[in-house]
């Protein structure tokens, strides 16, 4: 693990920016290295504003999109709302769906499925919209390269409007609308939406056509700050606003299905890390092990008795996803070992019975072990299908771009992507993908880095500190929890090992004997004679709360020890 320190603010700026605020120096330490340097933009962090989210018609095509709807509305034609099967497309498909639903009854609902038609628009989900009557298909969270299938869909007389984030190839779709603030030629103020931000831009258009303020769409941001969680998206800008508000709806007056999953936990207030690590993982566990049109029927469920009903019935697809995803990552850690392929720049493992619902986590768990760009297959059809996963500071899918003649197609992130090839090409694009990342690949990138926001005295975390601190958040990609660095700490006695296998660090710390303050590090149960030693280490963690028989005290959350 390679420790980062960010650049420091200059001193005479902290100062200024501390007097102007009425904060500490660390505060305003912390808000530079954000960007944040005058009374205004702080304000804005602080208090994010529903005024502040930019006009929808900045976006290009949006007013040719609302147009195609208020026709089809006028017209009384059916409109199929179609999406991803991941937490991104099915928020956005529950989203847009149940808005025009809640004026307007010709509306359905697609999901595709994962293993009869893959990702994004398919051929069965637009030969359905023909055999039903559907004229209008408005695509969430996928489309931006189904050039063929949306022609396919205007041949048969079906037009599409599409509402995707991802990057969109030279040729765009033959779609009366296309609304993706990635476009080279789309203006729009932000580019970072999810796939549900996009879909949610669409609704807040059709409202503000029909005499709507934005008050009158909190209800459908609990959806959007799911989606803005689990798709890994910055929460900065636009982002962070419809997080912030989002997480407001979840806490406050969650929907039926939200309520459902949330009455099992003992938690009263959910943070975006919450939503990210309970609720998200079950809305994709739909789509993952049995189909994302259930996942679908529970957020737009408004009968909480039913709701419970597909809450349960997801339960037990996340609990039968959990058992898949530790068996096929031991089977996929065994392969790497197997064929001594733990010193590559990269892995790519293969077996045609894994389970195609679980492999990007299956991918996601190969990286926290081997630290690398990471491709994982299982068998799909008569092709091989992948998820990949990448390292901080890699593009992956710029790494995939290299290697397009092995590849039949692909998409998705500079993160995270997906890839379907040819089971013949399999060994060459293996060899190939290893080639391109080794030479294009810093080698530092290959060790796992914490970045630290800056170094901190133990006797500035008080609980005035933290106040402000909890402040910062939604936290994420743009906005993460500060992280600090606390040097010549000693151990006060009190360290020891805890939890199964005794894989965490339970530690009591002080520095100069000034201020003692507890401290927990999960997997970090190998580093206790680093702290019982009896000399003095460094840490670097964030800064929690630990709830104890009623008592609630600041801890450190230690992410590593030297």
């Amino acid at each position: 693990m390679r420790w980062t320190i960010k650049p420091r603010p200059e001193q005479v700026e902290i100062e200024r920016l501390a007097n102007a605020l009425g904060v500490e120096k660390i505060v305003a330490h912390l808000l530079l290295q954000r960007g944040i340097s005058t009374f205004e933009e702080a304000k804005e962090f602080f208090r994010p504003q529903l005024e502040e989210l930019h006009d929808p018609f900045l976006m290009k095509d949006m007013d040719l999109a609302v147009a195609r709807i208020e026709m089809a509305i006028a017209k009384n034609e059916n409109i199929l709302i179609y999406g991803d099967y991941d937490v991104d497309g099915t928020t956005a498909v529950a989203l847009v769906s149940s808005y025009l639903l809640s004026y307007y009854p010709n509306v359905a609902t697609y999901i595709p499925d994962r293993y009869d038609e893959g990702y994004g628009v398919s051929y069965k989900g637009i030969d359905f919209a023909e055999d039903n009557g559907f004229s209008l298909i408005i695509a969430l969270d996928c489309g931006i390269k189904a050039v063929e299938k949306v022609g396919y869909a205007k041949e048969k007389g079906i037009d599409f409007i599409i509402c995707d984030h991802h990057r969109p190839d030279s040729v765009l779709p033959p779609a009366v609308a296309v609304l993706d603030p990635k476009r080279e030629d789309c203006n729009y103020p932000y580019d970072e939406l999810c796939g549900c931000g996009v879909g949610f831009k669409l609704v807040q258009a059709i409202g503000f056509r029909r005499g709507e303020e934005i008050n009158d769409l909190l209800y459908y941001l609990d959806l959007v700050a799911t989606a803005i969680g689990a798709d890994i998206v910055p929460i900065t800008g636009e982002n962070r606003i419809l997080a912030f508000y989002g997480l407001q709806v979840i806490n406050q007056n969650p929907r039926a299905g939200f309520r459902a999953i949330i009455q099992q936990l003992k938690k009263s207030t959910l943070t975006i890390t919450d939503v990210v690590f309970i609720i998200a993982p079950r809305i994709n566990a739909a789509g993952r092990i049995e189909h994302g049109q259930h996942a679908v029927n529970l957020l737009t469920e408004t009968d909480i008795s039913k709701a419970i009903k597909f809450a349960s019935e997801i339960e037990k697809y996340n609990s039968d996803r959990k058992g898949l995803d530790q068996e096929i990552t031991q089977e996929a850690l065994l392969q790497i070992q197997n064929n001594k392929e733990e010193d590559r720049f990269t892995s790519v493992v293969f077996q045609e019975h894994w389970h195609k619902g679980v492999i990007g986590i299956v991918a996601s768990r190969l990286t926290e072990t081997y630290y690398r760009p990471t491709l994982v297959f299982t068998k799909s059809g008569d092709k091989l299908a992948a998820s990949a996963r990448s390292v901080k500071g890699f593009d992956v899918y710029n790494a995939l771009e290299s290697c397009s003649d092995c590849i039949e197609q692909f998409g998705g992130h500079k993160y995270a992507a997906g890839l379907t090839l040819l089971e013949e090409q399999y060994e060459v694009f293996k060899e190939q993908f290893e080639k391109v990342v080794k030479e294009s690949i810093d080698p530092s990138l290959l060790t796992p880095e914490i970045l630290v926001d800056c170094i901190i005295e133990l006797k500035d975390i008080t609980p005035k500190l933290w106040r402000i601190l909890k402040q910062f958040a939604p936290f994420g990609p743009g906005n993460m929890a500060p992280v600090f660095m606390a040097q010549n700490l000693v151990d006060t006695g009190y360290a020891r090992t805890v939890g199964q296998e005794d894989a965490h660090l339970k530690v009591s710390v002080t520095q100069e004997d000034s201020y003692r303050i507890d401290g927990i590090g999960f997997n970090l149960g190998d580093k206790l004679a680093k702290v019982t030693s009896r000399k003095l280490f460094d840490a670097v963690f964030s800064i929690d709360e630990n709830e104890w028989q009623g008592n609630t005290t600041l801890q450190l959350k230690i992410r590593d020890i030297k």
